[in-house]
């Protein structure tokens, strides 16, 4: 336009005005490049922007355009190569010609005593043992319903009405019209309210359909030993004077060894009536036989692990463990009917057992009160951690919404205003604090998980020293970052809280995931869910650390090389997650592929593009069907979640594990208060996105690796929640760690968001190089 300025003419100028004599222009300053005198045969920062090559130089290696496709690729197939190992194969109990499977309803380890229990302690010192997981298809595992488990080989429930206070009574309706066996005529009407009411497809019965005869002792028993139509082979309401011909008739024997329930005289008067019937049993259980001695079910409303013990050839001592929990020691109350048809060489029910055969791992203590009681009693942690864990999310909640809340004004007043006239920025003072604040806030849950190295749950009061423990490595980590030398950079804050947060999952799966169980922020075995590799919590807080790390880190690349970072992390939190040895969680390995997909073709900055979005989808479809295929050739009883789902899927019964998972989202969506946490950092990351006075959209313009990172944890923990059954779970725990570090992020870049880089010779501020575009953003020229 005729008398409109060129932009050369804008350069000449400056910013709009006059040159000033003395003071260089701004195109003084592009033809010097980044400060000094034009370099002889090396193009200027002008000539770049020209897109002018001076003649006699040579062209960019065509190298450089296909090596980090290649070194993708590469990452991935080791991963995938990672993927395939398996922990060495545990060694298996011995053969039997009989099982006698003899069970107490409510018996604990503290129940145990080599005094008063001789023949229960016998058996604990000879055999094999571990802690026993009840869970049934009832909220409330009470006898009826663990002796029916048992008999089902499946989560099976005898009664589906709400249990408060006590259990009732093992006591079923019983008919002898032969006077040798007997009739349950509710069996029936059991059978089909779990095949039809149930999300389990239980069959009661199967263990017993599955031997020639089943002899039973006791009214418990009965209902373990009944066929599907009620039928139970031999029958008798009490042990005989002597046992022997009765045990030796048939292959399976089942005795009901009473219950233990209430607590002391009573409790202790219980436990040593069933210790009287179970030495005569010993006495008269028939040769090359095999023990199971367990405690199947609860008493009363609270949950607890509870005894077992495998005893007989073979079962010379080491620890109970299965497929099913895949943690040396823990075993499932669904595992035992495997375990006795494995021990007679029998064959499995085809698609009605949901539990594994038991196997054992060396290394126990041949005292029981060193291995089960004492300081490795299992059953008081598990107790302490589900209390104590309510009470800290609960906290931690209120905490981040206190902290937000608080931290808005601070953001609103660092917002620097077009003119002359706006409210001055918030005082220094006032700033570190909201980043300590925000800082430690960050640090939380990776210090709730190192906090389970304090053994807080032997504490007459276990809260307030797990809190403690919490709170000074909250502020042990946050005065580490804080006094580093590098924490005036703009991102140093939130990748050292991202690296504490990948270190302290990562040293914990390496070294067993032994802060994951039973831990605050790990998960319960009482539960019955998960007992071994990462829970939802540990999950969400790795996930969220491994993608801001990476985005954090491939600032300091160039565009082209920052999908190879954004990758080679996604491709080690994909076997550190996913690793029979470590994490032994294939769905979030899935979900870590998706997320990392997503990461790497957002990190060069951009809109996420339709073509993006597919190259990404196909990346994760590949990958997972790569698993998929390695995880169905396994034998069944080594197959992961993501394999036996697709074994039922491909068998027609899938059904019930799609109904279970949507139960379980749905019970979390509204229990957890994890939810909270994850609503609650989507609010807060919204507002700092959307509004004026936010800064995230300015944070994301100049460091779009961040943004990809956040993208790939929110893409990857959602769909871990959906799938894994815990909802917002993962992605309540990944919020929990990355909001607060992500706004002290976007603080800094309002606060700071007028800087200039200096001329030389010039002195940074108090802030320091804090966005500077050499130091966290390197440019890149075509």
């Amino acid at each position: 336009m005729t008398g409109e300025p060129t932009l050369l003419d804008r350069l000449r100028r400056g910013r709009g005005g006059p040159p000033v004599p003395g003071e260089p222009t701004l195109l003084d300053r592009l033809r010097r490049g980044r400060g000094g005198p034009p370099v002889p045969g090396e193009p200027t920062l002008l000539d770049r922007l020209r897109n002018v090559r001076r003649p006699g130089t040579p062209r960019r290696p065509l190298l450089a355009a296909w090596v980090p496709y290649v070194m993708v690729a590469l990452v991935a197939v080791a991963s995938l190569a990672a993927l395939t190992l398996r922990p060495a194969e545990r060694q298996r109990g011995g053969d039997a010609d009989y099982v006698v499977v003899a069970a107490a309803a409510g018996l604990r380890w503290e129940d145990l005593d080599p005094q008063r229990t001789p023949a229960l302690w016998q058996e604990a010192t000879r055999g094999s043992v571990g802690w026993l997981s009840v869970r049934s298809a009832h909220s409330v595992t009470c006898p009826s319903d663990g002796w029916l488990t048992l008999g089902a080989g499946n989560y099976a429930a005898w009664d589906t009405r709400a249990v408060t206070g006590r259990c009732p009574a093992a006591e079923p309706r019983l008919t002898q019209p032969d006077g040798i066996g007997a009739n349950l005529p509710e069996q029936p009407t059991v059978v089909r309210t779990n095949q039809d009411r149930l999300p389990y497809g239980t069959t009661p019965g199967a263990l017993a359909e599955s031997v020639r005869c089943t002899v039973a002792v006791g009214p418990g028993a009965a209902i373990a030993a009944a066929r599907p139509f009620g039928r139970v082979d031999r029958y008798v309401p009490e042990l005989p004077a002597d046992p022997a011909k009765l045990l030796g008739d048939c292959v399976l024997s089942i005795v009901d060894l009473g219950t233990v329930s209430g607590d002391g005289v009573a409790r202790r008067a219980a436990v040593e009536a069933a210790d009287r019937t179970l030495a005569r049993v010993l006495a008269a259980r028939p040769q090359r036989s095999l023990m199971l001695i367990a405690g199947l079910a609860e008493t009363d409303a609270t949950s607890r692990l509870h005894v077992a013990i495998a005893e007989g050839p073979g079962w010379e001592g080491g620890w109970l463990t299965s497929a099913g929990t895949g943690r040396e020691g823990y075993l499932q109350l669904v595992d035992l009917a495997p375990t006795v048809l494995s021990a007679l060489g029998k064959p499995a029910p085809e698609k009605l057992f949901s539990g594994y055969t038991a196997s054992i791992t060396p290394g126990r203590t041949a005292d029981p009160a060193q291995a089960m009681q004492g300081a490795q009693d299992a059953d008081r942690r598990a107790i302490a951690q589900r209390g104590v864990a309510e009470i800290f999310f609960a906290v931690l909640a209120i905490l981040q919404l206190v902290l937000f809340t608080a931290v808005i004004p601070v953001l609103v007043r660092a917002r620097r205003h077009a003119g002359p006239l706006g409210p001055p920025l918030p005082r220094r003072r006032l700033v570190d604090l909201s980043e300590a604040a925000l800082l430690a806030a960050g640090l939380a849950i990776p210090a709730a998980l190192l906090a389970d190295v304090v053994p807080w749950w032997s504490s007459e009061h276990p809260a307030w020293m797990f809190g403690s423990a919490t709170a000074a490595l909250m502020v042990l980590g946050t005065l580490v970052i804080r006094l580093a030398p590098r924490y005036p950079r703009t991102l140093w804050p939130l990748a050292s809280a991202a690296a504490i947060g990948v270190l302290v999952v990562a040293i914990d799966l390496a070294t067993g995931a032994r802060l994951q169980l039973n831990g605050v922020a790990g998960y319960s075995a009482v539960h019955g869910v998960r007992y071994a590799g990462l829970g939802s919590v540990g999950l969400g807080v790795f996930v969220a650390g491994l993608f801001l790390l990476a985005g954090s880190l491939a600032q300091w690349v160039t565009r082209r090389w920052r999908p190879l970072v954004m990758v080679s992390f996604g491709g080690l939190g994909v076997v550190m997650v996913g690793s029979a040895h470590l994490g032994a969680d294939p769905i979030g390995a899935i979900a870590v592929t998706a997320g990392a997909c997503v990461a790497a073709v957002m990190s060069t900055g951009g809109w996420l593009t339709f073509p993006r979005i597919a190259w990404a989808g196909l990346t994760g479809v590949v990958v997972t069907i790569t698993f998929a295929t390695f995880d169905l050739r396994r034998p069944p009883l080594e197959q992961g979640t993501l394999g036996r789902f697709l074994t039922s899927l491909g068998d027609g019964t899938a059904g019930p594990a799609v109904q279970r998972a949507a139960a379980a989202n749905g019970q979390a969506l509204v229990d957890s208060p994890l939810t909270l946490l994850a609503l609650l950092g989507a609010a807060m990351l919204a507002f700092c996105q959307f509004s004026p006075w936010g800064g995230l959209n300015r944070l994301y313009g100049l460091h779009p690796a961040i943004r990809a990172g956040v993208a790939g944890t929110v893409v990857a923990t959602l769909i871990a929640g959906v799938l894994g059954g815990t909802a917002l779970g993962s992605a309540g725990a990944a919020a929990a760690a990355a909001v607060p570090v992500a706004v002290l992020t976007a603080l800094r870049v309002l606060l700071h968001a007028a800087d200039r880089t200096p001329p030389p010779g010039e002195t940074d501020g108090p802030g320091g190089p804090l966005l500077r575009k050499s130091d966290d953003d390197p440019v890149t020229v075509p």
